[in-house]
């Protein structure tokens, strides 16, 4: 019986030990930055210049973090990633899901052979084609590294609506990889995938973290998906400009570059935090996690004839409809 007892404490503790690692919180869960809310009825509009260079900013909101199970450090750099010229779009455009061969190719320019491996394990594999409505802004200046260290320092920027559009399956493949976070900038670098609105909100005033204080929205087929006011973002502007010059030192911050700021919750890859953990203990690989998210319900994600309005108040509204892919 004394050893009956003892087993029975043993599991008791191994269970209550998993059921901890596996349900627990963040250790620091992440706060909105302070901000000077900017009133978009102080400001005017200018038409959009085309961008040389894309700079994406990933887990900018406490609700994509959970939703993602990803985690979080204060003073940590969030990720950052360039995403292609290529994927800029217009209001109106119809957007095409890429293909598995569009995949293969996509794979393979980032990491050679693994598209060859993918066709090999998988066959064909779908995009899992997921929307992010975001506050992007632009240089309306060259910015200076010694600038970005003032506190005092107020960058001159503009403001428009954007849409992050992923391909969260080549997303995937970055899983454990030490650029893990090329390979979110490629999935979101397929033509097309980058709608924004025509004319950019500039203020009167630039103020040192000044932004536009707007719920931006996002709508599939007339359901709202995502709705979140930018001033729960986690980092400021003038914080995001300097992540990315610690990153990318050597290129400079130019005039007409834009930096999407970061999607709110509500995205269609959302994954429990406890099953993320699981997946981690058991040791799965990103063709794995690949196999499982490709198994999983695929409803939430966008599909042909599906149409995406993403919005923001004073600052645009951009809609799009997913097409069939190319015909090669």
């Amino acid at each position: 019986m004394r050893w009956v007892l003892v087993i029975l404490a043993v599991l008791l503790v191994t269970v209550g030990g998993l059921a901890y690692y596996l349900l627990r919180p963040l250790r620091h869960p992440p706060t909105p930055a302070s901000f000077s809310c900017l009133d978009i009825a102080q400001g005017s509009y200018v038409p959009l210049e085309p961008p040389s260079t894309i700079y994406g900013i990933g887990l900018a909101y406490a609700g994509h973090i959970n939703e993602t199970a990803s985690d979080f450090e204060p003073g940590a750099p969030p990720p950052i990633f360039r995403k292609a010229p290529q994927a800029l779009t217009t209001d109106g455009s119809a957007v095409a899901l890429p293909d598995s061969e569009a995949i293969f190719a996509a794979a393979d320019s980032i990491e050679p052979g693994l598209g060859a491996r993918l066709r090999s394990d998988f066959g064909s594999i779908a995009p899992l084609l997921d929307y992010e409505t975001e506050l992007a802004f632009v240089l309306l200046e060259d910015i200076a590294p010694e600038a970005l260290a003032r506190d005092d320092f107020s960058p001159k920027l503009g403001f428009l609506i954007a849409n992050d559009l992923s391909a969260r399956a080549v997303g995937l493949l970055g899983e454990g990889q030490p650029n893990r976070y090329d390979y979110w900038g490629l999935s979101k670098s397929f033509p097309g995938f980058l709608p924004t609105a025509s004319k950019v909100w500039v203020p009167n005033e630039h103020q040192p973290n000044g932004l536009p204080c707007v719920d931006i929205e996002t709508t599939v087929n007339g359901e709202l998906r995502q709705r979140q006011n930018t001033s729960d973002l986690i980092y400021t502007p003038r914080e995001m400009l300097r992540f990315i010059h610690a990153k990318y030192p050597t290129q400079p911050l130019h005039r007409g570059d834009m930096v999407l700021t970061g999607t709110p919750g509500g995205v269609a890859m959302a994954t429990p935090r406890w099953l993320v953990r699981l997946a981690n203990l058991l040791g799965f690989d990103r063709f794995k996690k690949l196999e499982v998210s490709l198994g999983k319900d695929q409803s939430r994600f966008l599909k042909a004839g599906d149409e995406v309005i993403v919005r923001g108040e004073g600052i645009g509204r951009v809609r799009v409809t997913i097409t069939e892919p190319r015909a090669k």
